[in-house]
Protein backbone atom coordinates (compact mmCIF):
# COMPACT_ATOMS: atom_id res chain seq x y z
CA UNK A 1 0.00 0.00 0.00
CA UNK A 2 1.54 3.38 -0.94
CA UNK A 3 0.46 6.68 0.87
CA UNK A 4 2.67 9.02 -1.29
CA UNK A 5 2.69 10.50 -4.60
CA UNK A 6 6.02 10.81 -6.65
CA UNK A 7 8.34 7.92 -5.38
CA UNK A 8 9.28 7.09 -8.62
CA UNK A 9 11.44 10.39 -8.95
CA UNK A 10 14.01 9.18 -6.16
CA UNK A 11 16.20 5.74 -5.64
CA UNK A 12 14.46 4.60 -2.47
CA UNK A 13 17.34 2.62 -2.01
CA UNK A 14 19.49 5.56 -0.81
CA UNK A 15 16.30 6.37 1.49
CA UNK A 16 16.50 3.99 4.78
CA UNK A 17 13.62 6.17 6.23
CA UNK A 18 11.33 5.82 3.57
CA UNK A 19 11.80 1.82 3.37
CA UNK A 20 11.21 1.77 7.07
CA UNK A 21 7.98 3.73 6.63
CA UNK A 22 7.00 1.67 3.94
CA UNK A 23 6.99 -1.32 6.29
CA UNK A 24 5.35 0.25 8.78
CA UNK A 25 2.70 1.63 6.47
CA UNK A 26 2.32 -1.69 4.72
CA UNK A 27 1.37 -3.70 8.56
CA UNK A 28 -1.36 -0.42 8.70
CA UNK A 29 1.22 0.30 11.94
CA UNK A 30 0.07 -2.42 14.13
CA UNK A 31 2.26 -5.64 15.07
CA UNK A 32 0.80 -8.35 17.17
CA UNK A 33 4.11 -9.99 18.22
CA UNK A 34 5.35 -6.70 19.20
CA UNK A 35 1.86 -6.60 21.37
CA UNK A 36 1.86 -9.85 22.57
CA UNK A 37 5.87 -9.65 23.69
CA UNK A 38 4.43 -6.08 25.83
CA UNK A 39 1.72 -7.98 27.76
CA UNK A 40 3.95 -10.84 28.48
CA UNK A 41 6.59 -8.72 30.06
CA UNK A 42 3.72 -6.57 32.04
CA UNK A 43 2.56 -9.80 33.18
CA UNK A 44 6.20 -11.04 33.88
CA UNK A 45 7.27 -8.28 35.55
CA UNK A 46 4.08 -7.21 37.37
CA UNK A 47 3.89 -3.92 35.98
CA UNK A 48 1.60 -0.91 36.78
CA UNK A 49 1.39 2.60 35.29
CA UNK A 50 1.77 4.01 39.14
CA UNK A 51 4.97 1.58 38.84
CA UNK A 52 6.16 1.77 35.65
CA UNK A 53 9.69 3.79 36.00
CA UNK A 54 10.55 1.81 38.98
CA UNK A 55 9.27 -1.91 38.29
CA UNK A 56 11.47 -1.38 34.97
CA UNK A 57 14.36 -1.01 36.67
CA UNK A 58 13.91 -3.94 39.28
CA UNK A 59 13.38 -6.48 36.56
CA UNK A 60 16.21 -5.07 34.35
CA UNK A 61 18.31 -5.73 37.54
CA UNK A 62 16.51 -9.36 38.08
CA UNK A 63 15.61 -10.85 34.68
CA UNK A 64 19.02 -9.51 32.99
CA UNK A 65 21.16 -8.57 35.24
CA UNK A 66 21.43 -4.93 34.34
CA UNK A 67 21.78 -2.05 36.80
CA UNK A 68 20.28 1.84 35.66
CA UNK A 69 22.48 4.81 36.36
CA UNK A 70 21.62 8.82 35.63
CA UNK A 71 24.57 10.55 33.99
CA UNK A 72 25.01 14.42 34.95
CA UNK A 73 24.56 15.87 31.24
CA UNK A 74 27.85 17.60 31.37
CA UNK A 75 29.21 13.95 31.49
CA UNK A 76 26.96 12.30 28.89
CA UNK A 77 26.05 15.57 26.79
CA UNK A 78 24.35 14.83 23.27
CA UNK A 79 23.19 11.29 24.63
CA UNK A 80 20.07 10.02 26.05
CA UNK A 81 20.76 6.69 26.43
CA UNK A 82 23.75 4.30 26.29
CA UNK A 83 24.09 0.71 26.66
CA UNK A 84 27.24 -1.17 27.95
CA UNK A 85 26.67 -4.88 27.39
CA UNK A 86 29.92 -6.21 28.11
CA UNK A 87 29.57 -4.28 31.94
CA UNK A 88 25.62 -4.57 31.91
CA UNK A 89 25.19 -1.23 32.97
CA UNK A 90 22.32 1.47 30.86
CA UNK A 91 23.04 4.61 31.38
CA UNK A 92 20.39 7.36 31.51
CA UNK A 93 20.41 11.30 30.66
CA UNK A 94 19.82 13.13 33.67
CA UNK A 95 17.79 16.15 31.63
CA UNK A 96 15.47 13.35 30.61
CA UNK A 97 11.98 13.78 32.08
CA UNK A 98 10.38 10.43 34.02
CA UNK A 99 8.47 9.54 31.24
CA UNK A 100 11.75 9.47 28.94
CA UNK A 101 13.52 7.60 31.07
CA UNK A 102 10.99 5.58 31.20
CA UNK A 103 10.49 5.00 27.71
CA UNK A 104 13.77 4.10 27.12
CA UNK A 105 13.69 1.45 29.85
CA UNK A 106 11.33 -0.42 27.79
CA UNK A 107 13.43 0.21 24.73
CA UNK A 108 15.83 -1.33 25.75
CA UNK A 109 13.93 -4.14 27.11
CA UNK A 110 12.83 -4.64 23.53
CA UNK A 111 16.56 -5.04 22.39
CA UNK A 112 17.33 -7.68 24.56
CA UNK A 113 14.11 -9.80 24.24
CA UNK A 114 12.79 -9.72 21.14
CA UNK A 115 15.40 -11.03 18.92
CA UNK A 116 13.61 -13.84 17.08
CA UNK A 117 10.60 -11.26 16.66
CA UNK A 118 12.94 -8.42 15.46
CA UNK A 119 14.65 -11.02 12.89
CA UNK A 120 11.25 -12.06 11.89
CA UNK A 121 9.21 -8.54 11.00
CA UNK A 122 12.72 -7.54 9.61
CA UNK A 123 13.49 -10.01 6.95
CA UNK A 124 11.12 -8.09 4.67
CA UNK A 125 12.73 -8.28 1.18
CA UNK A 126 11.53 -4.30 0.62
CA UNK A 127 14.18 -3.51 3.52
CA UNK A 128 17.69 -3.37 0.92
CA UNK A 129 20.39 -1.89 2.71
CA UNK A 130 21.79 -2.68 6.33
CA UNK A 131 20.85 0.77 7.31
CA UNK A 132 17.12 -0.02 6.53
CA UNK A 133 17.30 -2.84 8.66
CA UNK A 134 18.99 -1.25 11.65
CA UNK A 135 16.56 1.72 10.91
CA UNK A 136 13.63 -0.67 11.79
CA UNK A 137 14.99 -2.41 14.66
CA UNK A 138 14.92 1.15 16.55
CA UNK A 139 11.52 1.79 15.30
CA UNK A 140 9.69 -1.86 16.26
CA UNK A 141 12.15 -1.49 19.65
CA UNK A 142 10.07 2.12 20.08
CA UNK A 143 6.74 0.22 19.19
CA UNK A 144 7.17 -2.01 22.23
CA UNK A 145 8.45 0.75 24.35
CA UNK A 146 5.14 2.33 23.55
CA UNK A 147 2.95 -0.89 24.25
CA UNK A 148 4.53 -1.46 27.36
CA UNK A 149 3.74 1.61 28.93
CA UNK A 150 0.24 1.98 27.45
CA UNK A 151 -0.97 -1.42 27.04
CA UNK A 152 -3.69 -2.36 24.28
CA UNK A 153 -6.91 -3.24 25.97
CA UNK A 154 -6.54 -0.75 28.81
CA UNK A 155 -4.95 2.20 26.77
CA UNK A 156 -8.38 1.86 23.49
CA UNK A 157 -10.93 1.49 26.80
CA UNK A 158 -9.31 4.66 28.13
CA UNK A 159 -9.42 6.23 24.64
CA UNK A 160 -12.55 5.50 23.70
CA UNK A 161 -13.93 5.96 27.04
CA UNK A 162 -12.07 9.53 27.02
CA UNK A 163 -13.23 9.96 23.07
CA UNK A 164 -9.62 10.61 22.49
CA UNK A 165 -9.20 13.31 24.29
CA UNK A 166 -4.74 13.45 24.09
CA UNK A 167 -3.91 15.28 27.63
CA UNK A 168 -6.36 13.45 29.26
CA UNK A 169 -4.75 9.98 27.99
CA UNK A 170 -1.34 11.78 28.20
CA UNK A 171 -1.74 12.34 32.24
CA UNK A 172 -3.20 8.87 32.40
CA UNK A 173 -0.67 7.12 30.92
CA UNK A 174 2.43 9.52 32.22
CA UNK A 175 4.01 10.32 28.42
CA UNK A 176 3.84 12.99 26.07
CA UNK A 177 1.32 14.74 23.35
CA UNK A 178 3.01 13.20 20.83
CA UNK A 179 3.57 9.37 22.53
CA UNK A 180 -0.60 9.38 22.62
CA UNK A 181 -0.94 10.53 19.31
CA UNK A 182 1.60 7.97 17.81
CA UNK A 183 -0.17 4.93 20.13
CA UNK A 184 -3.80 5.69 18.93
CA UNK A 185 -2.52 5.03 15.65
CA UNK A 186 -1.50 1.64 16.21
CA UNK A 187 -4.70 0.20 17.35
CA UNK A 188 -6.08 -1.86 14.53
CA UNK A 189 -6.23 -5.54 16.29
CA UNK A 190 -9.03 -6.76 14.62
CA UNK A 191 -12.07 -6.99 17.01
CA UNK A 192 -11.24 -4.95 18.94
CA UNK A 193 -10.10 -1.64 16.73
CA UNK A 194 -10.01 2.46 17.57
CA UNK A 195 -10.77 4.97 15.20
CA UNK A 196 -8.08 4.76 11.98
CA UNK A 197 -6.30 7.81 12.56
CA UNK A 198 -3.62 9.30 10.39
CA UNK A 199 -0.98 11.24 12.13
CA UNK A 200 2.16 13.39 11.00
CA UNK A 201 4.64 15.35 12.54
CA UNK A 202 6.58 18.39 11.04
CA UNK A 203 8.94 20.98 11.71
CA UNK A 204 8.57 25.20 10.96
CA UNK A 205 10.04 24.31 7.63
CA UNK A 206 7.96 21.88 6.45
CA UNK A 207 10.20 18.40 6.64
CA UNK A 208 7.94 15.43 7.94
CA UNK A 209 9.89 13.37 9.93
CA UNK A 210 6.97 10.74 11.06
CA UNK A 211 4.08 9.82 9.00
CA UNK A 212 1.41 7.35 9.09
CA UNK A 213 -2.25 7.07 7.14
CA UNK A 214 -5.01 4.67 8.67
CA UNK A 215 -7.49 7.22 7.00
CA UNK A 216 -6.49 7.19 3.30
CA UNK A 217 -4.93 10.29 3.24
CA UNK A 218 -1.80 11.24 1.57
CA UNK A 219 1.38 13.02 2.69
CA UNK A 220 4.07 14.35 0.26
CA UNK A 221 7.11 12.39 0.80
CA UNK A 222 9.92 14.58 -1.23
CA UNK A 223 8.47 18.12 -1.60
CA UNK A 224 6.43 20.83 0.63
CA UNK A 225 3.36 20.05 2.73
CA UNK A 226 0.26 21.97 2.18
CA UNK A 227 0.62 24.85 4.17
CA UNK A 228 -3.14 25.35 4.27
CA UNK A 229 -2.84 22.43 6.70
CA UNK A 230 -3.94 23.28 10.28
CA UNK A 231 -0.41 21.69 11.40
CA UNK A 232 1.32 25.24 10.08
CA UNK A 233 -0.87 27.70 12.49
CA UNK A 234 -0.33 25.44 15.45
CA UNK A 235 3.35 27.04 14.91
CA UNK A 236 1.62 30.77 15.64
CA UNK A 237 0.08 29.38 18.65
CA UNK A 238 2.21 26.69 20.86
CA UNK A 239 0.61 24.43 22.82
CA UNK A 240 -2.69 24.95 21.76
CA UNK A 241 -4.73 22.09 19.92
CA UNK A 242 -6.01 23.68 16.59
CA UNK A 243 -9.13 22.39 14.87
CA UNK A 244 -9.76 21.78 10.81
CA UNK A 245 -11.74 20.07 8.62
CA UNK A 246 -9.80 19.30 5.65
CA UNK A 247 -11.13 18.91 2.03
CA UNK A 248 -8.32 16.81 -0.57
CA UNK A 249 -8.98 17.67 -4.01
CA UNK A 250 -10.77 14.53 -4.77
CA UNK A 251 -13.90 15.27 -1.91
CA UNK A 252 -12.26 13.16 0.69
CA UNK A 253 -12.89 15.24 4.05
CA UNK A 254 -11.25 14.60 7.07
CA UNK A 255 -11.17 15.81 10.74
CA UNK A 256 -7.66 17.07 11.87
CA UNK A 257 -6.19 18.37 15.15
CA UNK A 258 -2.84 19.98 15.13
CA UNK A 259 -0.34 20.94 18.25
CA UNK A 260 3.18 21.87 18.47
CA UNK A 261 5.51 19.50 21.06
CA UNK A 262 8.83 20.66 22.32
CA UNK A 263 11.11 18.22 23.23
CA UNK A 264 12.52 18.86 27.12
CA UNK A 265 15.88 16.49 27.21
CA UNK A 266 18.71 19.19 27.10
CA UNK A 267 19.76 21.57 29.42
CA UNK A 268 19.56 25.92 28.90
CA UNK A 269 21.65 25.83 25.82
CA UNK A 270 20.55 23.07 23.91
CA UNK A 271 17.88 23.91 20.89
CA UNK A 272 14.67 22.45 21.86
CA UNK A 273 13.36 22.33 18.02
CA UNK A 274 9.69 22.73 18.58
CA UNK A 275 7.19 20.18 16.29
CA UNK A 276 3.85 20.16 15.12
CA UNK A 277 1.90 16.76 15.50
CA UNK A 278 -0.87 16.61 13.12
CA UNK A 279 -3.82 13.93 14.33
CA UNK A 280 -6.75 12.68 11.79
CA UNK A 281 -9.67 11.02 10.77
CA UNK A 282 -12.53 10.59 8.25
CA UNK A 283 -15.27 13.01 8.99
CA UNK A 284 -17.40 9.93 9.34
CA UNK A 285 -15.57 9.09 12.58
CA UNK A 286 -15.18 13.11 14.24
CA UNK A 287 -18.12 12.56 16.21
CA UNK A 288 -16.38 9.74 18.39
CA UNK A 289 -13.57 12.33 18.83
CA UNK A 290 -13.91 15.13 21.88
CA UNK A 291 -12.27 18.18 19.33
CA UNK A 292 -15.60 17.92 17.63
CA UNK A 293 -18.02 19.19 19.83
CA UNK A 294 -19.46 22.63 18.94
CA UNK A 295 -18.64 22.17 15.18
CA UNK A 296 -20.92 22.00 12.27
CA UNK A 297 -19.70 19.12 10.31
CA UNK A 298 -22.12 19.62 7.76
CA UNK A 299 -21.19 22.76 7.08
CA UNK A 300 -19.31 23.41 3.63
CA UNK A 301 -18.25 26.50 5.21
CA UNK A 302 -16.19 24.57 8.06
CA UNK A 303 -14.02 22.72 5.11
CA UNK A 304 -10.63 23.99 4.37
CA UNK A 305 -9.35 23.18 0.33
CA UNK A 306 -6.32 21.34 1.01
CA UNK A 307 -3.86 19.41 -1.02
CA UNK A 308 -1.02 17.51 -1.01
CA UNK A 309 1.89 19.51 -2.41
CA UNK A 310 1.80 22.60 -4.77
CA UNK A 311 3.01 20.48 -7.37
CA UNK A 312 0.78 17.67 -7.41
CA UNK A 313 -2.36 20.01 -6.73
CA UNK A 314 -5.28 20.45 -8.89
CA UNK A 315 -6.46 23.81 -6.92
CA UNK A 316 -5.54 26.32 -9.19
CA UNK A 317 -7.06 29.38 -7.24
CA UNK A 318 -5.70 28.87 -3.82
CA UNK A 319 -3.74 32.19 -2.98
CA UNK A 320 -0.76 29.80 -0.90
CA UNK A 321 0.57 28.53 -4.34
CA UNK A 322 4.09 28.04 -4.48
CA UNK A 323 4.52 26.59 -7.78
CA UNK A 324 2.58 25.54 -10.63
CA UNK A 325 0.65 22.45 -10.75
CA UNK A 326 1.76 19.62 -12.73
CA UNK A 327 -1.60 18.72 -13.83
CA UNK A 328 -1.74 22.27 -15.52
CA UNK A 329 -0.93 23.50 -18.17
CA UNK A 330 1.22 27.33 -17.03
CA UNK A 331 -0.60 30.11 -18.52
CA UNK A 332 0.72 33.27 -17.79
CA UNK A 333 -0.73 36.66 -18.88
CA UNK A 334 1.31 39.83 -18.32
CA UNK A 335 -2.06 41.70 -18.07
CA UNK A 336 -3.44 40.04 -15.47
CA UNK A 337 -2.67 38.86 -11.77
CA UNK A 338 -4.47 36.52 -9.72
CA UNK A 339 -4.87 35.61 -6.49
CA UNK A 340 -0.99 34.36 -6.68
CA UNK A 341 1.16 34.21 -9.31
CA UNK A 342 0.20 30.58 -10.76
CA UNK A 343 -3.17 30.75 -10.17
CA UNK A 344 -5.60 30.89 -12.96
CA UNK A 345 -7.87 33.64 -13.64
CA UNK A 346 -11.17 33.31 -15.02
CA UNK A 347 -12.06 35.43 -18.36
CA UNK A 348 -14.78 37.57 -19.12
Amino acid sequence: MSLTEGEDLVDRSHLPSEEVSDLIQRHMNHFPELEDGAAELIARAKLTTEDLYPGLIRHLDKSHGIKVQIAAWGDEKGTLRRYDPERKVLVLSEPLPTRGRTFQLAYQLGLLTLGERLQKLTSDPYLTTHESHSLARVALANYYAAAVIMPYASFLKAAQGERYDLDVLGRRFRVGFEQVAQRLTTLRRPGAEGVPFHMIRIDVAGNISKRFSASGIRFARYSGACPRWNMFAAFLTPGMVRIQVSRMPDGATFFCIARTVQKDSGGYHAQQPVMAIGLGCRIEHARALVYSDGIDLESADTCVPVGVTCRLCERTDCEQRALPSLKHPLNVDENVRGVSLFATVRRK
